[in-house]
């Protein structure tokens, strides 16, 4: 296979920063764009380069030549599509985080892990950032073995959505959910184990108060606080504050262990960098022994070309680079379905420890 043509399905602002991810890939390109919104499908198939434009899911799954699909459509929208696509053309498919929204679509979704002939490969971009994959590198030869794990994302607000979908717990499964089954998949990765303990505290505190939708107030959380116990021992701390878009840095990754302290530091998306400030923070890894003691910072940079093709630090582009060769036969998805479905797992249950004030057994 010389060239992977892809299907996509989901046209708002993510939909878009895939497509010009796919645009870099010498080996990709989206033929096919299908969202119930017209002007963001014609958009979008602009964008791709003259994509055909299809009005149904059922539309796009016919089109002949297709090698691979992305989902990117509002959460609640990612196992219906996903039961579509396996019974009507079961393609490999990148499928934006989180998953899925309520307990109950883990039975399928077990069953799907199971029984789909193709590839899967859930989208976890925060994991391909520069400076998150150096600290992945670097992360056990710094600390001698993990024993703390913090994650802290100081940021802006949910931006509008189409139908305001990103208000509500109900369509977006809750901001533990839609927004940090991120950091829950990075605790995992980084610390190689298996949360056996989830306490939080979150709630609504400054954004979307003012707002209504169809005569409803929007019920997202905008902080909280999550830790983890890990069975092997390690903790793990969140914190998360969606009225910092003032912060420096929107992501601060730090573990700890016997030996010492390594930390990756990660902006936000350039777009929202104010000119007068001058150039926009170049990413960072520090790496602080304690003996002898002397941080070691690192700037990590990332190309412009990928900066300017979304609002991820250059990590949608190397994501689909690893998707795009598992579609050409090279490898397995890095990011399956039993990942997706762990940090989906992991921001429920931190929803519910909010909610009640109980920790959460998992």
């Amino acid at each position: 296979m010389s060239v992977v043509r892809y299907g996509v399905i989901g046209c708002g602002m993510m939909g878009r920063e895939h497509i010009q991810n796919i645009n870099l890939l010498p080996q990709g390109r989206v033929v096919a764009v299908f969202d119930p919104v017209t002007d963001l499908a014609q958009s979008a198939a602009e964008l791709a380069g003259g994509a055909q434009v299809c009005t149904t899911l059922d539309d796009l799954l016919a089109v002949e030549g297709l090698d691979a699909l992305v989902v990117v459509s509002p959460n609640d929208c990612h196992v219906p599509q996903l039961r579509q696509i396996a019974a009507t053309r079961p393609l490999p498919v990148l499928c934006e985080k989180p998953l899925y929204t309520t307990p109950e679509d883990e039975v399928f979704l077990a069953e799907l892990a199971r029984s789909y002939p193709a590839p899967v490969w859930v989208a976890m971009e925060y994991r391909y950032m520069p400076p998150v994959a150096l600290l992945r590198q670097e992360v056990i030869g710094a600390t001698g073995g993990i024993s703390m794990l913090s994650i802290r994302e100081h940021r802006f607000p949910f931006l509008p959505k189409v139908g305001a979908w990103n208000r509500f717990n109900a369509r977006s499964g809750g901001t533990l959910v839609e927004k940090c089954c991120h950091f829950f998949d990075l605790m995992r990765l980084i610390l190689r184990d298996e949360p056996v303990r989830v306490m939080a505290s979150a709630g609504q505190a400054v954004n979307h108060k003012d707002e209504t939708y169809d005569g409803r107030a929007p019920d997202i959380w905008d902080n909280g606080y999550v830790i983890l116990d890990f069975a092997g021992g390690a903790r793990a701390m969140l914190e998360l504050c969606m009225f910092a878009e003032g912060s420096r840095y929107q992501e601060e990754i730090c573990a700890l262990g016997p030996s010492g302290k390594i930390e990756a530091l990660v902006p936000g998306p350039g777009r929202f960098w104010p000119a007068h400030l001058g150039e926009a923070p170049v990413p960072q890894v520090i790496v602080s022994p304690r003996v002898p003691k002397g941080p070691r910072v690192i700037e990590v940079p990332v190309e412009a070309e990928l900066l300017a093709a979304g609002d991820h630090n250059g990590s949608t582009f190397y994501q689909h680079e690893g998707f795009n060769a598992v579609v050409r036969g090279e490898g397995t998805p890095e990011v399956t379905l039993a990942d997706g479905m762990a940090a989906v797992r992991i921001g429920l249950a931190a929803q519910e420890s909010a909610r009640t004030g109980q920790a959460v057994l998992l």
